[in-house]
């Protein structure tokens, strides 16, 4: 089984307007995309890109919200705005056919925060398709210092008290390896809870093939493991997204 991947165009070609950033990931060999925050582009401008190059969209965010803010799902008094978002995600998602919405938490604390966001989870599983995927994705506390999820544990505890098949963890290797985990270790374990991963070099999150973690290793060990879905490339190129893609040509 040969290794796909999908180019995440939040941080890929982000000089360029959605649906051509879409065209440059086919041309440049990519089976996928993925994206943060599309909602500036109509939606039927990015389903005719992906009609064109016959590309698939793996996922995308439901918005930050305001200033500062990383998220509203699990956000205190905040709840309205957040189904909003939760909503526009789908309207969105459903349109492009783009297969999983990631729930941003945002900036919560304590047992409201718990509260409110397996309730909001919740509403987004009661409204979106039937196979649709919501995503809850860790972010590591050296970047995102007081996140409400921040560790893969405290996201397994969340999917085990729902007990959806239709939610899962996104788990990304850059914000495992930053917090100190082994990525070949959690990537074992965590297995049957995960429905997206993504990758980029620890700790500069720059392409594979720096850093601390050897993405040779991990993407063999996700063939044995016969994880089939593509992997999302989500790091931040030194300089044009071109330049940066020797490591794609080398695993492809």
């Amino acid at each position: 089984m040969l290794t796909q991947f999908s180019a995440n165009l939040g941080f890929l070609w982000p000089e360029l307007e959605l649906p051509r950033a879409i065209r440059r990931a086919a041309e440049a060999g990519f089976q996928a995309v993925e994206c943060h925050w599309p909602y500036e582009t109509p939606a039927l401008d990015v389903k005719a890109a992906l009609d064109e190059t016959g590309l698939r969209m793996l996922c995308l965010n439901t918005r930050k919200g305001g200033v500062g803010e990383s998220g509203l799902s699990a956000l205190p008094g905040r709840e309205a705005d957040a189904r909003a978002a939760i909503d526009e995600a789908i309207d969105y998602a459903v349109t492009t056919r783009t297969e999983a919405i990631h729930l941003m938490a945002g900036f919560g604390h304590g047992p409201e925060a718990d509260e409110v966001f397996l309730t909001n989870i919740r509403y987004a599983l009661a409204n979106a398709p039937d196979d649709m995927m919501l995503l809850l994705e860790p972010l590591n506390p050296h970047d995102w210092p007081n996140y409400y999820l921040n560790s893969s544990e405290q996201a397994v505890r969340i999917l085990d008290s729902l007990a959806s098949p239709n939610a899962r963890l996104m788990f990304d290797c850059y914000h495992v390896g930053r917090s100190g985990g082994g990525v070949i270790e959690e990537l074992h374990a965590l297995l049957p809870w995960i429905g997206h991963i993504q990758f980029a070099s620890v700790p500069d999150r720059g392409p594979p093939g720096r850093g601390s973690i050897d993405y040779t290793q991990v993407f063999a060990v996700l063939e044995e493991l016969a994880w089939a879905k593509p992997l999302g490339a989500e790091y931040r190129p030194d300089g044009s997204t071109e330049e940066s893609l020797g490591w794609l040509r080398r695993f492809r």
